[in-house]
């Protein structure tokens, strides 16, 4: 039998807080879009403010919305804080704020746009995570879903900071789920091939190309598909698996 609302697919989320970065739009929109159609208040962390707040009016169920720069050490503290005021718990983290930044070679990339992307989709990362950590130990319970992106494992050419970034999100995940083993905290990243959403507006079209042609599905990954991993990477149902990357490429990961 399915809780109230729910139905065949869907997760458990009832009761519990759950942070969305990046939530207003995209994977985030989607993740955060099944969090709460399984029971869940969740809070959007955005850069976009009036994106954010639209959708926790969507979401129903008490969800809050917050802008939030995860770039920036104390908007994400304070956002933290905020959102342990308003629940007094976070159950639930999705780390999906992030950036693809320019193409170029690496001998032709702007030094401050690479350290940007970096800071963004890296620095975020631990941000968001260094945060949350705290209030999970101390409920001994908590799960983490950071996006890296299979960028991150192949590499893309002319994308130099992003793949390093997504990366660099894969070892830090690997790090701390290593750290929160001995509690009830599961620490995990996804890899995604590209989904058409607002990120492709920053890639010139010959690299959108290139990334269709390196999958063996022969698409782009659907919303819906992120989101249904996404989702239960975040039940209690994953209570073993934690430092883990799980693929979402279509078939073109190479390890």
């Amino acid at each position: 039998m399915y809780p109230s609302g729910m139905g065949r697919g869907m997760n458990d989320f009832t009761g519990q807080v759950a942070v969305v970065t990046g939530g207003a739009q995209g994977i985030g929109g989607a993740v955060a879009d099944r969090l709460a159609a399984g029971g869940a208040r969740v809070a959007i962390w955005d850069m976009d403010g009036e994106l954010a707040r639209a959708k926790a009016a969507a979401l129903g169920n008490g969800a809050l919305a917050m802008q939030v720069d995860v770039a920036d050490w104390s908007s994400v503290e304070s956002a933290c804080e905020a959102t342990l005021e308003a629940d007094e718990r976070i159950d639930i983290v999705v780390n999906s704020a992030g950036i693809a930044g320019a193409n170029a070679t690496v001998e032709d990339y702007d030094v401050a746009h690479f350290a940007e992307i970096v800071t963004i989709n890296l620095m975020g990362t631990f941000h968001v995570n260094k945060a949350v950590v705290p209030a999970m130990k101390a409920q001994n319970y908590g799960r983490i879903v950071n996006i890296a992106s299979v960028a991150g494992k192949d590499g893309n050419p002319n994308a130099s900071a992003y793949s390093a970034s997504k990366a660099g999100v894969m070892g830090f995940t690997k790090s701390l789920g290593k750290e929160l083993a001995g509690f009830d905290i599961a620490v995990n990243c996804v890899t995604p091939a590209a989904a058409r959403t607002r990120i492709f507006d920053q890639m010139k079209q010959e690299h959108i190309d290139f990334m269709l042609s390196k999958i063996p599905r022969g698409r782009f990954l659907e919303l819906d598909e992120a989101a249904a991993m996404i989702a239960w990477l975040c039940t209690r149902e994953n209570s073993f698996t934690t430092a883990g990357v799980f693929d979402l490429s279509g078939g073109r990961a190479t390890y």
